[in-house]
């Protein structure tokens, strides 16, 4: 597989990162922003890498993820709202360890590497180059310790009150809207998924997971904290998989979930043979494996013609009297050389098809009863290429007639299916409408099932996302929300200049004819993954659970509060810099001990501190400095009032380390109730709660800072009744 000749086309451009950070940033607009947007956000994920040359090569995939969003802000006059700019890096270990220090810089192997034949020594190099940071990280060798490898650089979402941005290789990362704060992992034993599905009916959220291991898939459930008997079922094996296989995303109805099995293989034995750790077999078959939600045991496997799926767009149920036939809508490629030109490479000529397609596909199964492992129906809709789907939250797994597809398509899907079914189209190879996307756009006929809408020349839109209109009268009533961007804003060379700026647009969905609002932004939004509407009424559920995480309850609630605990552990050490390496310290040298913690929190203090967990043998000397829970506009939020020492969920005692002697390994301790006396400035931390139902590789210590200069200690919280 050779390397293309040529620039970058993931890193030039408006590819290109961007490494100015804004936070809630005024923007003009022109036209009218509807109501249903006041008090909202939109919010897009993306590959932003922290810096912009990699010498191991680069692919679409890599990257440290950034958020991108805009904030229709409810203000007092006659404008009633105002737009705010904000992106932010996601502060995962691994951004943090190379913000930290750019030598490590990439601590991951990239795409390409795993996709590249002729560079065995190359990838077992990159492979043992990883493990070891990881390793010399954890040991206390690395300032950031790397105990989660995910960038969570592909897209966010909304489930039961919480945000969270995601990524394949590691558990979902929550987010604090509208300021795009990093709040800290969802762990939930480890269940990841680049692309979770949320049933709006339920409030379930299901995940699935792949890897080069077996069982090679595992599939999860977790439901809403407001579900009356909740059924968890976390990561549970799917039966019928021989090899890893690279797996993006995954069909969900109401009753059913359905797997594709591509032939797109994850094997790193693939290495000694000579082979890529990625690789396409263009004689394989496309498996789909259909089973009831809650029993992936009763799995059927259908076949069909090798394809690359990187996007579904919506499933859904058919209940008849002869039984329940699953219905599906997929982005299906016939081609894996886009997969090679996102890394500036080659596809090898094998994998080269004279026709490249990525069209919007229809695949019907059968109820389990008929006994057949037979596809129904599977053809295409159109001729025009799809991919990055976009369906309105509120109606997905039911059976849609209309949605939006990479920001300038809208199908009358119960029309295109009804006229396929009709006409008895040939499996796989059957298009039920082949006009050409020139041809769409010459068409006057207001009943089209197929409606475009054209860019100006020379601009790029992004993933949309649909806002519906409160009681809209149909499934499209509503607005599309996307990035664009005007090329011609590029230099002689392709290059975005520092000047070039994006815009976001809010499209008519009914007509498909009208920007009904431009919001100019203060600078470019690079192409990036996927993105979201969240409404106001999410971002309050989401504020409302983190300042709770913040308010320690009473014992006379025990049963009740221990609830809460399953937000604490992530949601009180948002965006804190864990500093291991200097508070993992041995006791001996106390002096070396406090001048390396002092360094190592001033490196990071301006990104506020909320809590450094240490051991309980070690000790810590704060900085000067407030440190605050939630950034430092929401701080006036977070509650400072008095807690007593029988609270279930801690002790809001603060263990004031009197200053020793330097040959004195074991400073005297005394403690010192918080009362109202004491209590502290709005803008500290009250500290980290712990709870192995979450997360089973931190310690079980607490440490709680909330005053300036002055020396504390840990103590375990076992000794604290919890």
């Amino acid at each position: 597989m050779a390397k293309v000749d040529r620039k970058h086309p993931y890193l030039t451009g408006n590819f290109a990162p961007i490494s100015t950070r804004l936070t809630s940033k005024p923007c003009y607009f022109e036209g009218t922003i509807p109501e249903e947007f006041l008090g909202g956000q939109y919010v897009r994920n993306g590959t932003n890498p922290i810096q912009r040359d990699n010498p191991r090569g680069f692919h679409w995939f890599d990257g440290d993820g950034m958020l991108t969003g805009v904030y229709f802000k409810r203000i007092s006059g006659p404008a009633h709202v105002q737009p705010v700019f904000t992106n932010e890096y996601v502060l995962t270990d691994i951004y943090c360890a190379t913000a930290r220090d750019r030598r490590l810089y990439p601590i991951m192997p990239s795409v390409v590497a795993l996709t590249n034949p002729v560079s065995s020594l190359r990838i077992i190099y990159e492979i043992l180059r990883s493990m070891a940071l990881i390793f010399v990280s954890i040991c206390g060798l690395i300032a950031r310790p790397i105990k989660r490898v995910s960038s969570a650089n592909t897209s966010i979402f909304h489930h039961d009150g919480r945000v969270m941005a995601t990524n394949e290789i590691g558990p979902p990362m929550r987010v604090f809207l509208p300021l795009l704060k990093t709040v800290g992992w969802f762990t939930v034993l480890t269940c990841r998924n680049e692309q979770p599905r949320v049933d709006p009916q339920t409030g379930e959220l299901l995940l699935f997971h792949s890897t080069f291991i077996p069982p090679f898939v595992n599939y999860s459930i977790i439901p809403a904290r407001t579900t009356v008997t909740p059924e968890f079922r976390l990561n549970r094996p799917v039966p019928g998989l021989v090899s890893g296989k690279m797996m993006h995303d995954f069909g969900i109805s109401h009753r059913h979930t359905i797997i594709i099995d591509l032939p797109l293989e994850l094997d790193l034995s693939n290495i000694t043979h000579g082979k890529p750790v990625v690789e396409y077999n263009p004689q394989g078959q496309t498996r789909l494996g259909v089973f009831p939600r809650h029993v992936p045991e009763l799995i059927r496997w259908f076949t069909t013609d090798p394809c690359v799926v990187m996007h579904t767009v919506n499933s859904w149920d058919d209940i008849t009297p002869g039984g329940t036939w699953v219905n599906m809508l997929l982005c299906r490629m016939n081609s894996v050389a886009p997969f090679y030109h996102m890394g500036n490479t080659a596809a090898p000529e094998a994998l080269k098809q004279p026709d490249p397609q990525c069209r919007l596909y229809y695949y019907e199964f059968p109820p389990s009863h008929e006994g057949t492992a037979s596809i129904s129906q599977q053809w295409a809709l159109s001729a025009i290429p799809f991919e990055f789907p976009c369906v309105p939250q509120h109606l997905e797994m039911d059976p849609t007639s209309a949605f939006k597809i990479d920001c300038l398509v809208k199908v009358d899907v119960e029309q295109l299916l009804s006229q396929g079914k009709t006409e008895r189209l040939s499996p796989v190879g059957g298009c039920v409408d082949e006009r050409s996307i020139d041809e769409v756009l010459a068409s006057d006929n207001p009943d089209d099932p197929i409606k475009v809408f054209a860019f100006p020349t020379g601009w790029y839109a992004q993933e949309c996302s649909f806002v519906p209109r409160k009681d809209g009268k149909y499934e499209d009533d509503g607005w599309l929300v996307t990035y664009v961007f005007d090329e011609s804003q590029l230099d002689e060379n392709g290059e975005a200049p520092p000047h070039s700026r994006s815009e976001l647009w809010v499209i008519d969905a009914v007509g498909m004819r009208e920007v009904v609002c431009r919001v100019l932004l203060p600078q470019r939004v690079p192409y990036g993954m996927h993105g979201n509407w969240f409404s106001e009424e999410q971002i309050s559920a989401s504020d409302r659970l983190y300042s709770n995480s913040g308010t320690l309850q009473s014992s006379k609630k025990s049963n009740q509060d221990r609830s809460s605990l399953q937000d604490l552990p992530v949601g009180l050490h948002c965006r804190a810099y864990e500093v291991y390496s200097a508070v993992f310290l041995p006791r001996r040298n106390p002096h070396l001990r406090e001048e390396q913690v002092r360094y190592s929190l001033s490196e990071v203090g301006h990104h506020g501190i909320d809590v450094v967990r240490v051991n309980h043998r070690d000790w810590l000397h704060a900085v000067e400095g407030w440190y605050c829970l939630y950034p430092e506009d929401e701080a006036d939020r977070v509650s400072a009032q008095s807690t007593r020492r029988s609270s279930v969920v801690a002790d809001i005692t603060a263990y004031c380390v009197q200053r020793s002697t330097p040959n004195d390994a074991s400073p005297t301790v005394k403690t010192r109730p918080r009362t109202a006396a004491t209590t502290c400035h709005p803008l500290v931390s009250v500290g980290l709660l712990y709870d192995k139902r979450i997360d089973t590789h931190d310690p079980d210590y607490v440490l709680l800072i909330y005053r300036e200069s002055m020396y504390y200690a840990s103590t375990k919280l076992d000794s604290l009744g919890i």
